[in-house]
């Protein structure tokens, strides 16, 4: 199955709704939870007991190129930790998951090193809770393929497809050097990804594909079908095509 993996590029980091300017690293939040020691003289088997405690959301350490244009960006963190004061951000992913918090800028510095360009960088304190922003992306409402020889249906396995099941195979024709998919996502974004050439084809929702090609005889083909949009977490459809 093809990664889902993303890249870090687009990666943004927002300071009351402005973007702070060429930041170069974002580490954290990383959460966590205080282990309170309960273990007592009879405890089982001489082990040590522990039930949850209080939970902690961790810092958010920033790296970036020194611009001292960026008033509501990196002057803001300045300011906000000369006022003491607790800010709203948000950590915006590529794919479009969030990190939505409350902090205090605890810390702010610019160096300069020899012969290098000027960074600065900054550590927030989160307090409260913060929010990891996931949306589940729905499935495909409706699939289907065809195969070279005869236009004959593909049949998958399990059968018949439905929605909430991510893996399937289709046996062909040893004839067939391709075959053709419709998938239907009314508001997504829709690729197919040939694990024989590499390819990547954006289809339209409830639009014939192209012809997507095949391996050689007595091979099998897999075929990634990703699900994509913005804000959403993406979904994975693999269709094994075995032809005999």
């Amino acid at each position: 199955m093809a990664t889902n993996a993303i890249h870090t590029w687009g990666t943004i980091l927002e300071r009351t709704g402005n973007t702070i300017a060429e930041i170069t690293s974002i580490t954290g939040p990383e959460l966590s939870l205080n282990a309170v020691d309960v273990t007592h003289l009879t405890s089982p088997n001489t082990f040590k007991e522990f039930i949850g405690g209080m939970r902690d959301g961790g810092e958010v350490a920033i790296e970036g190129n020194f611009y001292s244009g960026d008033t509501n960006g990196q002057i803001g963190l300045y300011d906000d930790l000369v006022a003491a004061i607790v800010q709203d951000f948000v950590i915006t992913f590529p794919n479009g998951t969030t990190w939505t918090f409350k902090a205090l800028v605890t810390a702010f510095g610019v160096d300069t090193p020899l012969d290098d360009k000027v960074p600065f960088k900054a550590t927030m304190k989160v307090t409260a809770k913060p929010t990891l922003g996931i949306t589940a992306l729905a499935n495909m409402t409706a699939w289907a393929g065809t195969e070279e020889n005869a236009g004959a249906a593909l049949v998958p396995v399990p059968n018949p497809w439905v929605a909430g099941t991510y893996l399937y195979n289709c046996v062909v024709n040893t004839l067939s050097t391709y075959i053709i998919m419709t998938c239907t996502q009314a508001t997504a974004t829709i690729v197919i990804i040939n694990g024989f050439n590499g390819i990547e084809s954006t289809v339209l929702t409830g639009i014939p594909s192209g012809q997507l090609a095949l391996d050689a005889a007595d091979t099998i083909t897999d075929f990634t079908v990703r699900i994509t949009d913005a804000g959403k977490s993406p979904i994975e459809y693999v269709f094994r095509i075995v032809r005999p």
